[in-house]
């Protein structure tokens, strides 16, 4: 199967809420079908004589080359609303994204296009670009007790995985950032998400609406995220049932001393 898309374990449990698009999109490139055309028949399917918008995706994806050189991404998207798409793993896990999360995608990309628009593209992104690459590229959401936060934030990795193991029962992991999920179509230990607090009980067909309401600039600059190994996530990784797997201090490394 081209583009690496074979090497993808649809059973693994962080792939769950991606897995039905995911192996419809599949199934399209496989059959033949380009890969923006074939994110574009499950965002857009077509019914009877015109194009539907059934599943409010804002964008519609186009080949890499329609990108004009020396046009920034983000903008073109913001300008047209096409999505330019390389054949391969990494925008193929854009595209899922766009079509799980395309409120979020979208205001991500707002955000981008006012800080390009104010800034220029330079070599520094600023504080606000920064977050919203890294939101876009790694993180994950979770929904979670106060204490399997609190011990996340202070890495006590013993105390989140471990000691408060039973909680996670109650909490929700979902990964957003297509380059995270990329790098876990061949899992290693050091994978290490940036994790973006959902409230709790918010119903998980939700999220995408508040994630787009709670992607602000003011926000996103003070940089929220909890950069955590995402393979410690009890039920992921069969290794983490071991306490000392989290005793390996160069992938769950202690707290700055302040």
């Amino acid at each position: 199967m081209a583009l690496g898309l074979d090497q993808i374990d649809w059973s693994a449990p962080w792939l769950a809420p991606w897995c039905e698009k995911g192996l419809a999109l599949s199934a399209l490139v496989q059959q033949g079908m380009g890969q923006h055309a074939a994110c574009n028949a499950l965002a857009h399917p077509v019914s009877g004589a015109g194009l539907q918008e059934t599943q409010g995706v804002p964008v519609r994806f186009v080949a890499q080359s329609d990108l004009p050189e020396g046009q920034a991404y983000e903008q073109f998207i913001f300008e047209t609303q096409c999505v330019p798409t390389r054949e391969g793993l990494h925008d193929f896990f854009n595209a899922l994204c766009w079509l799980r999360f395309p409120l979020a995608k979208q205001q991500l990309n707002r955000v981008q296009a006012a800080a390009i628009s104010a800034q220029g593209v330079g070599a520094v992104r600023g504080p606000v670009r920064d977050a919203v690459t890294v939101f876009d590229e790694n993180a994950a959401l979770l929904q979670a007790p106060d204490a399997i936060w609190t011990a996340l934030a202070q890495r006590d990795w013993q105390r989140a995985f471990v000691t408060l193991r039973p909680l996670w029962q109650d909490a929700q992991a979902q990964i957003f950032g297509h380059s995270a999920l990329e790098k876990l179509v061949r899992p290693y230990k050091a994978i290490t998400v940036h994790f973006w607090r959902v409230p709790p009980e918010l119903p998980s067909g939700m999220w995408d609406a508040w994630l787009a309401q709670d992607l602000q600039v003011d926000k996103l600059a003070l940089k929220p995220f909890l950069p955590t190994p995402v393979l410690g996530v009890p039920a992921w990784w069969a290794d983490n049932q071991n306490p000392d797997f989290y005793d390996d201090p160069q992938v769950f490394r202690a707290a700055r001393s302040t």
